[in-house]
């Protein structure tokens, strides 16, 4: 999925996450605001991919930023866009 340069919104950075975890766009609903990312399948191998979708967004999120807390809060304070 492409994204404007350097435009994601709470709802792309959402609906990426969703794709990434393999939950489709229904159940993108259940992810929580503070839910532990692990606990949706979030591991290594999808946060890699999740970033690279960002960053080949134009949006350069490094794995600590996201590792440290893994949550969409997290994902967009990593992004830089308001929860």
């Amino acid at each position: 999925m492409t994204h404007p340069t350097s435009t994601i919104t709470r709802e792309q950075a959402l609906a990426d996450l969703a794709d990434v975890l393999g939950a489709g766009g229904s159940a993108a609903h259940e992810i929580g605001l503070d839910d532990d990312l692990t606990d949706h399948g979030l591991d290594s191998v999808r946060l890699m991919a999740l970033l690279e979708r960002w960053r080949a967004a134009g949006r350069p999120v490094e794995f600590a930023q996201v590792a440290v807390e893994p949550t969409l809060r997290g994902c967009l304070r990593a992004l830089g866009v308001s929860a």
